[in-house]
């Protein structure tokens, strides 16, 4: 991916570009992506992301996440990212956009306005880039949604601000009711 991200403004307008760390030092508003991949049983592929990573090394958070480089479609950015961080790629759907700001530790802050993108899959091999991921595993939404509740920090803050917004999306694009808290996968 791109040592560079998109500033935006609040409606997703391009305001340039910037060097991805300076643009977390400085808390300034960029685009990024999140991908939540479940399998039939609505359970979630979840990874660990290595203790290396400039910031929240060793939480857990959804199936992939970064940022689309300057003139690259979401999307495709993010189904490329999939593939380099898992090792497997999938047709991925636009769920819901959202604008958080959150300390991430180093002084750094992710003020994003995040494409959340989810797919469906039956069996994938995943193949996880060490340089990337620690460690994955598939979570059932009850389970995942208990040990958040119990055990916020062992998590990545805007997988917490997401979690509850994806589930409602993947279950009404499944056509599931998105108030009921283990959505059915078809």
């Amino acid at each position: 991916m791109s040592n560079s991200v998109v500033l935006v403004d609040a409606a997703n307008r391009p305001q340039g570009t910037a060097e991805k760390l300076r643009a977390h030092t400085e808390g300034w508003l960029h685009r990024a992506f999140s991908v939540f991949v479940f399998d039939p049983q609505g359970r979630l592929l979840l990874q660990k992301r290595a203790p290396g990573k400039y910031h929240t090394g060793g939480l857990w958070s959804n199936t992939c996440c970064s940022h689309p480089p300057p003139g690259a479609d979401p999307a495709a950015a993010a189904q490329d990212r999939l593939r380099e961080e898992m090792g497997f790629s999938c047709a991925v759907t636009p769920a819901f956009t959202k604008t958080y700001r959150a300390p991430v530790g180093n002084g750094l802050t992710e003020h994003e306005l995040d494409h959340v993108f989810v797919a469906t899959i039956d069996e994938v091999a995943v193949h996880a880039n060490p340089d990337e991921v620690a460690d994955w595993r598939w979570v059932a939404p009850a389970a995942l949604r208990a040990h958040v509740a119990s055990h916020p920090g062992h998590y990545t803050p805007w997988f917490r601000l997401l979690l509850d917004d994806t589930f409602a999306a993947a279950a009404a694009l499944d056509g599931d009711d998105p108030t009921d808290p283990t959505p059915a996968r078809s």
